[in-house]
């Protein structure tokens, strides 16, 4: 990891601080349309943050990694060690507050997502999502996200290789992720990290894995 910025424009990789949770929420919403931004897709630009980004930093600040550029935070790498772990936690603590806030999906908006209001909430409220038959082999994983600006310039690759030192320091060997299969630069850019599919991947909802070494 580099250092402080500088405010020479050239993006540092540093450890997520308290301060990053509503920059960090802004990145997941700028990316969450397939890795374009998600402002308005939906009735609440809260939803996607609270569904894919700050139970992250909320539980597990300690596995974060941020992009700085300039004092701003434009990217980063959100960890899980235990997803099982994890998954209690948020049935327990997360999902209660979250159904809360969001009991039902809002009104429809102009640009009818895929991924609609209804599934998004329903997700938000329900940690079982996120078992996957592998969690034994891959028990850790992980959420990223660069600004259009930074991609393609590695920084993504060395967010992840932050992320995995980590892990294999705590003797975590594996870890795996999702994405949006509408995503092909995911896809393509996970490959080359050399992540594998996993058998319970589906084209729909495609699901890598890779080793922490």
């Amino acid at each position: 990891m580099n250092g402080a910025g500088t405010g020479s424009g050239e993006p540092v990789i540093r450890r997520y601080r308290a301060a990053d949770r509503a920059a960090v929420a802004a990145v997941c919403l700028k990316t969450a349309a397939s890795g374009g931004d998600a402002t308005g897709v939906y009735s609440d630009d809260a939803l996607m943050p609270e569904v894919y980004a700050l139970p992250y930093v909320e539980y597990a600040p300690d596995l974060a990694f941020v992009v700085e550029v300039d004092g701003r935070v434009a990217g980063y790498v959100l960890g899980i060690a235990d997803t099982e772990e994890f998954i209690d936690w948020y049935a327990r603590v997360w999902a209660p507050a979250f159904r809360e806030r969001h009991p039902v999906a809002g009104p429809p908006t102009a640009h009818r997502p895929a991924y609609t209001e209804a599934q998004l909430v329903a997700d938000g409220g329900d940690s079982e999502r996120m078992r996957i038959p592998e969690l034994d082999d891959y028990p850790a994983h992980l959420h990223i996200d660069l600004l259009p600006e930074l991609q393609g310039r590695g920084l993504g690759r060395r967010l992840i290789d932050a992320l995995r030192a980590t892990l294999a320091e705590r003797g975590v060997r594996a870890l795996h992720l999702g994405f949006d299969a509408a995503n092909v630069g995911a896809r393509a850019f996970y490959e080359r990290l050399g992540f594998h599919e996993l058998p319970s991947s589906r084209p729909g909802a495609p699901r890598f894995g890779i080793s922490t070494r």
